[in-house]
């Protein structure tokens, strides 16, 4: 559970980031899930984008993803959600959160 300077401190982090995935009309399939979780072993901060087209809630499917994925949800505007999760490897270690 992120304390509220966490949290503003990773949506500082979070806004200079460009999407690095998509979720399409199919919505957040086995699929997807697996991609994200990929990139946040590897980057531990990824903002998502949800399509116009895939009439999703936002703030349901950061949520969901974040149960899915064991992430912890940072922020959710728009059609674009902010999810953060400790990498479980020393090396892709690259954000060190402020202390509680």
């Amino acid at each position: 559970m992120l304390t509220g300077k966490q949290r503003a401190f990773l949506r500082k982090l979070g806004h200079e980031l460009q999407p690095v995935m998509q979720i399409g009309k199919d919505g957040l399939t086995d699929t997807v899930v697996a991609a994200i979780g990929e990139v946040l072993e590897k980057r531990e901060l990824v903002k998502i984008s949800i399509l116009e087209t895939a009439m999703l809630d936002t703030r349901k499917t950061c949520d969901s993803a974040a149960e899915k994925l064991h992430a912890e949800p940072v922020q959710a505007i728009g059609n674009r959600f902010v999810l953060y999760r400790r990498s479980g490897t020393e090396k892709n270690r690259k954000i060190e959160l402020p202390k509680r």
